[in-house]
């Protein structure tokens, strides 16, 4: 082994969303920081659906955006078509979502971090960790390269043993095309780290001529939907998705095959997201259902390839021809990429703190697939934390901990920590009991104070941001105030904003006297504000409730053994999860309230 001649404050391991995210913000941060990729080429590649945001997802993305990541950027730069998710529903469930330019997405974000100062990129593969006195110091890789660093970061996606599946075929594999990491799985587990198994396939890709469009329903975008609160970026050529379905016929294919599904002859071991399920899965799963949608979706401007989305897969190539030639417009479909299931290890959860930093070595974090999640921005958002953090220690700074109420990501983070998963995580509005105060829409007022104390962002970012929020509240304040009559009866314009009729908009057509033009995202902001002022001083009281169960922090030496009184179950709850304070503790499954007045009173003593 050659040790290399520098030392760097943090090392990425891998270079998909959750690895370029934390490069970028340690970097950014001013941490000499290195990205190290089996290959330099694939760098931010879109390995699934080149597709960003959705369902909870979008609040992610601006959340990221908000935070001073890239994510959201680059993909307003290189996406294809947007679209606002929920539209006509609660301002709590609108979500964007884009579909990106696959090959134009990756090549943008490798430049940007290729011009990223404090930054190096090299390729090499990561075989283990060097770890001194329980404490990262670095990694060696496969080339017989030891690069030394104060802090790691892992985001090694499905690489780690990752085994790819197409019928009764099998083979090693990171995805297709790509080689799996073997190195990194054995290294963990001989450091003490519990790995599981986890599943998550893709469907086919076909060619753009071999469809007939004109049997499918046609899915246009919206034209002022973006996920970066800063500049707009310029556009490429906007296109439609389409919308098909499968047949009765497609259904009797796949059943009269399912013994020959990996998945149902017992060869994956792995468990499945059950919100993302196979075609196969969902045959068996929803018997009584005839049809199921798929979506149409191109995968770029300069590829004939089209993304067959709700068809994920691990079939045999023979029978995924035949089935997907029974779809509406499919019948002469050409499949130029197969779809396969592809297993991988990851780490089980109750091994890591909030931080993202593991439990077992000091200064190695782990971000993305790794710690059981599915999907590009539930990785990019733990990138985004890990990098930030990893740097924080390495400067001897207070790592950034998101809260419950204050993000999705701290949603997130949070059930990471306490959960067992048994499927991969994904992020749903659902999962948020603030999601009225965590609406994708002011992620900015939220999160941008955060970025910019981390040195994120710019001074000007934030002064823009603190604009806005000063006129939000100087004009929410002032309308609730303001009255005008309406038919024939005085009422403010807060209360008239509270009538579904009424918006920002209609009052400045009818009120120009009093209603002043503060752009469209303030507007949409005073409009909110006013129109669920109830709700939203509802929700933050009962936030303000939670939170002071947060500030009791709970010792990391603290001896749960010792607390008499407490019941047997609940104390291995607590030595597994080692909340970090109250709050964590309040919310791991099983703890009861008494369990916690135990708690409390035993850190009240110690204290």
């Amino acid at each position: 082994m050659w040790n290399y001649p520098e030392t760097y404050d943090v090392i990425v391991v891998g270079a998909g969303h959750a690895g370029c995210e934390a490069a970028h913000a340690a970097a950014q941060m001013g941490a000499r920081t290195l990205l190290l990729t089996m290959n330099l080429d694939t760098i931010g590649k879109m390995s699934c659906n080149p597709s960003i945001g959705g369902t909870a997802k979008g609040h992610m993305v601006r959340e990221i955006d908000a935070l001073g990541g890239l994510m959201g950027k680059i993909a307003d730069r290189t996406s294809i078509q947007f679209r606002m998710l929920n539209a006509s529903k609660g301002p709590a469930v609108r979500s964007p979502r884009s579909q990106a330019d696959k090959a134009a997405y990756a090549q943008a974000m490798k430049h940007q971090l290729e011009q990223t100062p404090n930054l190096e990129i090299k390729q090499g593969t990561t075989e283990s960790l060097v770890v001194e006195n329980d404490r990262v110091a670095g990694l060696a890789t496969l080339e017989g390269i030891v690069y030394r660093g104060k802090t790691v970061i892992i985001s090694s996606g499905t690489f780690m043993r990752g085994l790819l599946h197409i019928g009764e075929t099998q083979f090693g594999g990171g995805r297709a095309g790509d080689k799996a990491v073997k190195g990194l799985s054995p290294c963990l587990e001989q450091h003490g780290f519990r790995l599981g198994r986890l599943k998550t396939g893709t469907p086919p890709r076909i060619n753009r001529r071999s469809i007939n469009f004109s049997l499918c329903e046609e899915q246009p975008g919206d034209p002022d939907v973006r996920f970066s609160f800063d500049e707009p970026e310029e556009r490429l050529q906007q296109v439609s998705c389409h919308i098909t379905y499968t047949t009765a016929e497609t259904k009797a294919i796949i059943e009269k095959n399912l013994h020959r599904s990996p998945l149902f002859a017992g060869r994956i071991q792995g468990a499945g997201a059950r919100y993302c399920p196979s075609i196969e899965d969902k045959i068996v799963r929803f018997a009584d259902k005839e049809r199921h949608q798929l979506f149409l979706e191109p995968e770029g401007l300069t590829t004939e390839e089209y993304y067959v989305n709700g068809i994920s897969s691990s079939l045999p190539f023979d029978v995924q021809l035949e089935m997907i030639r029974t779809c509406i417009g499919l019948e002469n479909a050409e499949i130029m990429r197969p779809a396969y299931a592809i297993e991988y290890d990851f780490v089980k959860s109750e091994q890591i703190y909030a931080s993202l930093e593991t439990k077992l070595i000091e200064g190695l974090f782990l971000a993305g697939q790794i710690n059981g999640t599915t999907g590009y921005e539930e990785a990019a958002s733990q990138g985004l934390l890990a990098g930030i953090n990893a740097a924080s220690k390495a400067q001897g700074r207070e790592p950034l901990i998101l809260s419950r109420s204050s993000s999705y990501i701290g949603v997130m983070i949070d059930d990471l920590i306490r959960f067992d998963l048994d499927e991969p995580y994904r992020m749903f509005t659902s999962r948020a009991e603030h999601r009225l105060l965590l609406r994708q829409d002011n992620a900015d007022l939220r999160l941008r104070k955060i970025a910019y104390d981390y040195g994120m962002v710019t001074e000007e970012q934030y002064k823009r941001v603190a604009h806005k929020k000063k006129t939000l509240e100087e004009e929410t304040a002032r309308l609730a105030k303001t009255f005008k009559t309406i038919e024939g009866r005085s009422t403010s314009i807060g209360q008239l904003l509270c009538r579904p009729e009424w918006t920002y908009s209609r009052l400045l057509e009818n009120f120009s006297d009093v209603i002043q033009d503060h752009g469209t995202d303030c507007n949409e902001q005073i409009e909110l504000h006013l129109k669920y002022a109830g709700y939203i001083e509802r929700q933050k009281k009962e936030v303000a409730k939670l939170e002071n169960l947060d500030v009791v922090r709970i010792p990391k030496d603290f001896d749960y053994n010792k607390i008499v009184g407490l019941r047997t179950e609940a104390r291995q709850r607590f030595l597994r999860v080692t909340p970090e304070n109250m709050g964590q503790a309040s919310r791991i499954y099983g703890i009861s309230p008494s369990d916690l007045s135990i708690l409390l009173i035993a850190l009240q003593k110690k204290l």
